[in-house]
């Protein structure tokens, strides 16, 4: 399937788009007041060891300190010899059939974090996750160095290979040509790797177990908290990550750019550099594929399906639930067969979705209902299909009796509506705000309530408000009103406040 890459930069932002036969596919939005920090090494400092929650605070050089949980700690994080110290060189390495395994061995660690860390001890950590609202930055002291074709963990004796490479016999071969390197770290085989040579899987060992060593280096050379190696640029990470024999153009609309990606794929990626492309009209790049429209499409709640149903993605702050619905599609046969092509449709738009807008976490999904096994069957597998073509990890759990799916994707940057959004400054974030007849039976209340305790001097009362809530209670609530005068005894005024809230509001007994 043919693909490109567009690349569009501005001085405080760059946006890096995979495009699949004319459709978005990925997106990648990078600001320079807000670069993203994963995959960073950082020297830390611990600031506060939990217990309680088998976990612990790191001032790794931010704003806000880092949290270091206990399935993230290398046992040995203590050692003087540390990344390096408990790997013996003379035996081979262990070997899964993916990377999830070592995720696995490294989460089962048992050890009480308050026999692996002290308050004010010096450790090497990684950003594994950006900070995420109030959260500060996840961060391991599990590094992994990404390269082209493998990803390299110096701090373990190691060798994965991806998931996605399916063939038995490539498996064994990329085994094997590890094997024969005799890396001094853990390797992972990319999917990229699938086909490579064993010069160049050497070449990227041989260059990541350099830079890890480097990283040791520059770690005991700095004696307070801050970062010692950052990731590369989000052009350069995105060219890593995202090319491939599919890709038949990358376009840079920037001359400086577009020179540094060249170099830069021309010494790691040598055959595909005649693909590196300039771009110099005077038609934005993004509008070659409308990606604009797309993005915009992106941060509405309701998207709109071909056949007349819609979906509504709602991000909470634990948890994404995307609703399915029929909209105006009517059908043609049947209930049943209508409600399956609008399911089935929705898949399709879902997984689109979640990798454009980068959602991640746990995905609630809630299907219009189905009576047919079958059905709920095809649903399910189009669902796990469509999200296996997902760079990002997803895993599609079940389907419930009420006809929900629970899904997880991998999080580990925020969100397209995290990105390029902020809470709405007037409803501050909730999604709503009072009506105004609700905010007239609140001053109502108010004033009642006070009534009692005023002077008697207190001859009249005044509330100051917004001008809404004025004219609600002179139309609607006039007959509330008189009544509430006539039960206290006293005349109420209303000041109209151009600056207020509609919810604000504050009483003066005169």
């Amino acid at each position: 399937m043919a693909a490109e890459i567009l690349i569009n930069v501005k001085p405080q932002e760059t946006r890096v788009a995979y495009v699949e036969s004319g459709i978005l596919t990925d997106l990648k939005i990078e600001r320079k007041t807000s670069p993203t920090l994963v995959g960073s090494v950082h020297r830390g400092i611990v600031s506060r060891v939990l217990p309680g929650m088998q976990a612990a605070f790191v001032d790794i050089g931010l704003d806000r300190a880092a949290f270091l949980y206990v399935g993230d700690i290398r046992a040995d994080v203590d050692s003087d010899a540390y990344p390096f110290s408990d790997l013996e060189r003379d035996e081979p390495l262990s070997t899964s059939d993916d990377e999830d395994r070592i995720e696995e061995r490294i989460a089962n660690n048992k050890t009480p974090i308050q026999d692996l860390l002290k308050e004010g001890q010096s450790i090497l950590v990684q950003v594994a996750k950006d900070p995420l609202g109030t959260k500060g930055a996840r961060i391991t002291t599990h590094v992994s160095l990404p390269g082209r074709f493998i990803v390299y963990l110096p701090t373990v004796r190691h060798l994965g290979i991806s998931r996605r490479i399916a063939s038995e016999e490539e498996r064994e071969r990329l085994r094997s040509l590890v094997q024969k390197n005799n890396p001094q770290g853990g390797v992972i085989v990319r999917t990229a790797g699938e086909g490579a040579t064993e010069e160049q899987l050497r070449t990227d060992i041989e260059y990541l177990d350099r830079l890890g060593k480097d990283i040791f280096k520059n770690y005991e050379k700095r004696k307070s908290p801050g970062m010692i190696h950052q990731e590369l640029d989000v052009e350069l990470r995105a060219l890593r990550d995202l090319m491939n024999e599919d890709v038949s153009a990358v376009f840079v609309d920037d001359e400086e750019v577009h020179k540094k990606v060249t170099k830069f794929v021309s010494q790691l990626m040598p055959k595909f550099k005649h693909n590196i492309n300039l771009y110099d009209q005077q038609k934005p790049l993004f509008d070659m594929y409308d990606i604009d429209m797309e993005i915009s499409r992106s941060m509405d709640r309701k998207i709109w399906l071909k056949s007349g149903g819609y979906i509504v993605i709602d991000e909470a702050e634990a948890l994404v639930v995307i609703d399915v619905n029929t909209g105006r599609f009517v059908g043609k046969k049947d209930l049943e067969d209508t409600i399956l092509k609008t399911n089935l449709e929705a898949v399709r738009e879902i997984a689109h979705q979640l990798k454009i807008r980068n959602c991640g976490g746990i995905i609630i999904v809630d299907f219009i209902d189905m009576e047919k096994e079958t059905h709920k069957e095809k649903v399910i597998d189009a669902l796990k299909e469509e999200v296996s073509k997902d760079r990002a990890r997803t895993h599609v759990i079940s389907m419930s009796q009420l006809g929900l799916v629970e899904m997880t994707r991998k999080r580990i940057r925020p969100s397209l509506i995290k990105s390029l959004c902020e809470p709405c400054e007037y409803c501050e974030g909730k999604g709503y705000i009072k009506k105004k007849t609700t905010v007239a039976s609140e001053i109502f209340r108010e004033i009642e309530r006070e009534a009692h305790s005023l002077d008697k001097k207190s001859q009249s009362i005044v509330v100051h408000c917004h001008s809404d809530v004025v004219d609600q209670i002179y139309e609607v609530e006039g007959e509330t009103l008189e009544h509430i005068e006539k039960k206290i005894g006293r005349s109420i005024a209303f000041k109209i406040e151009p600056s207020y809230h509609l919810e604000q509001h504050e009483i003066f007994f005169i």
